[in-house]
């Protein structure tokens, strides 16, 4: 595998980025970018040939600038995530096919841990022209517009779950979601499962609602006593990595 580290000048956010590309191959057949790439330090053994993976950097506001576009969570979080969207689809995508020309035929999939998640998952939604795969590792999902309390209600205030549901189906995307069984402890309904799984779920049937399929379009990874760190999230990342969207890399330049 082959590492190159390069800075790219993100206008929309005014401040430089970092970019951590890792490649085998000389013929990248899939992009995959990756939010929080400053942890990514390893990757899995499996790494298939024609991947090309960027890992971005966060920056020092990184609650701010990820999250769902257009709509800030109830703290005001995620004010920012407009230009986060705006930086990847207008700047970084460009800037890389310049410095890799054989990206332009590559298909192109958005993944991220926790709240890089969201953050992937939402851009994958609103460019779907773009993107075909949105990979989530125990996502922020619960990123609502209103406080746990009265009037609080799951249905109308998780932002992405509405997101998605005011939104017409995209054909040809395909999703990845992770959970730890110890993701979290909070369980704000008290039926035994962690938020984070709920929210997983919820959103899971709402793109079902869509018309997604089980499992041809959407993949779901519960990791039995899987945490909320990297230690975890490597063992899905293995996993992800050996979906048929990235595999058929290798099978067309064995041909």
């Amino acid at each position: 595998m082959q590492i190159d580290h390069l800075t790219v000048h993100a206008a929309a956010l005014q401040r430089d980025i970092l970019l951590d590309v890792y490649y085998k191959g000389s013929s990248p057949r899939v992009l995959l970018l990756m939010n929080d790439g400053q942890d990514l330090t390893a990757w899995p053994a499996v790494f298939p040939e024609g991947l090309c993976a960027v890992g971005i950097h966060a920056g020092p506001i990184r609650r701010q600038e990820y999250g769902v576009a257009g709509i800030p969570d109830y703290q005001g979080l995620g004010s920012m995530a407009s230009a986060y969207s705006d930086f990847v689809v207008e700047e970084l995508l460009p800037f890389l096919q310049k410095q890799y020309p054989g990206l332009s035929e590559a298909r192109r999939a958005f993944a991220g841990f926790s709240l890089g998640g969201l953050s992937a998952l939402d851009i994958v939604w609103q460019h779907p022209q773009l993107f075909s795969l949105a990979g989530v590792f125990s996502g922020a999902l619960w990123w609502r517009d209103q406080p746990l309390g009265e009037g609080y209600s799951d249905e109308h205030d998780r932002i992405m779950h509405r997101r998605v549901r005011e939104s017409n189906y995209r054909p040809g995307l395909q999703f990845f979601f992770e959970c730890g069984t110890n993701d979290e402890t909070a369980d704000r309904n008290h039926n035994g499962i962690i938020d984070s799984i709920d929210d997983t779920r919820d959103l899971i049937l709402e793109l079902i609602k869509k018309g997604y399929r089980v499992p041809e379009d959407i993949h779901y990874l519960e990791i039995p006593g899987g945490r909320h760190d990297m230690a975890t999230w490597q063992l899905a990342l293995d996993i992800f990595l050996r979906l048929p969207f990235f595999t058929a890399a290798v099978q067309v330049d064995k041909r």
